[in-house]
């Protein structure tokens, strides 16, 4: 699936100039010495910074207090034993995400022509109203500050061009299905953790080709690092029923381990390099002295920004509190500043 699906959104293999097509959105300039950042085997952020942020961001997503403390309760441990049959399992959870829909594979390959139809692809995404909805308010976010607003998909297509339509469609394909009227957990979790991982994957590819790293690789890890724990809600919703009540520090903790090997699993189902499974896989029990490849030290520091990002944001941390950034690389500000929210659509 991998293959078939970079192959397509690589575009031509000739050496055809590449249309131009209008930023979506504006990023910072690179910054100077950055691919050397990227060392084999050094961890990019310390244990205590990640403890401390994880038990921040977690506190906020199940809005609990931060001193939950660390037993488990009945209810707990029942659902962490029934996501451990799914991760000892010969199946991996990707049964419980969304397969890429069959109009996506007929759009990627309209993006790989030369000949680049904005009246023919208007007509297809016009069949999709997932994708119209997504392909117009891209369009707008990339248009603001300007007194119009676009509602036409066949304008939109054209302002987004090939290279934001590649990115979009993709992340399209690979959004696992959220379903409004399910449990608990998923209805109002699932929708935040998927879209941390777009943001994630978005500067994840900004960052990438500085840092000696594969920009589709970046953000296929980037936006593949939450789908396990998006399984995990699922599993959460079927123990859980309508108890509200998990969320404790230790249970948080047990969660995220469990649902980033069931990323890392169905990150090989679905075939994806063994750079990205390794990246994946490498976010989980990290130890002391352990080797990272430059892809793992990327995803790390990238769900850890996102996370400081986000909680600031919303007001759970501060922006003045020098010891978030302690240390860390020297691309993080560029790889911060990526991790912005897409702007708002004009009025």
């Amino acid at each position: 699936m991998f293959k078939w699906l970079q192959r397509i959104i690589n575009g031509p293999a000739d050496n055809a100039p590449a249309q131009p097509s209008p930023p979506v959105r504006t990023h910072p300039a690179p910054v100077a010495g950055a691919a050397a950042a990227a060392v084999p085997g050094k961890r990019p952020v310390s244990f205590d910074q990640v403890d401390r942020v994880n038990n921040a961001y977690d506190s906020w997503l199940f809005e609990r207090a931060d001193d939950s403390g660390l037993d488990l309760s009945p209810l707990e441990s029942q659902v962490l034993d029934a996501l451990a049959v799914i991760v000892s399992s010969q199946q991996s959870g990707a049964a419980l995400v969304r397969r890429m829909p069959g109009l996506i594979p007929q759009l990627l390959q309209s993006l790989r022509s030369d000949s680049f139809s904005g009246a023919a692809l208007s007509r297809t995404i016009s069949s999709d109203v997932v994708l119209v909805a997504a392909v117009v308010r891209l369009a707008n976010a990339s248009y603001q500050g300007t007194a119009n607003s676009i509602t036409s998909v066949e304008h939109a297509v054209m302002l987004i061009g090939q290279e934001g339509l590649r990115q979009l469609i993709t992340s399209v394909a690979f959004r696992p299905i959220i379903d409004m009227n399910s449990g608990h957990y998923t209805r109002t979790l699932a929708l935040r953790l998927w879209e941390q991982a777009e943001r994630c994957a978005g500067a994840n590819r900004i960052v990438a080709d500085d840092l000696g790293i594969d920009p589709f690789e970046a953000f296929l890890a980037g936006l593949v690092q939450n789908v396990g724990l998006i399984v995990a809600l699922r599993v959460m919703d079927q123990v859980a029923k309508n108890d509200a009540s998990l969320g404790s520090a230790l249970f948080c903790a047990q969660l995220v381990r469990d649902a980033r090997a069931l990323s890392c699993s169905i990150g090989r189902e679905w075939n994806f390099p063994d750079t990205v499974t390794r990246a994946l896989a490498e976010q989980s029990g990290v130890q002391k002295g352990a080797q990272l490849s430059p892809l793992g030290q990327l995803l790390m520091l990238t769900d850890y920004l996102g996370k400081v990002r986000e909680l600031i944001e919303h007001g759970r941390l501060g922006h003045a509190d020098p010891s978030l950034l302690a240390g860390l690389p020297d691309y993080t500000p560029h790889l911060y500043a990526a991790l912005a929210p897409a702007p708002a659509p004009a009025p």
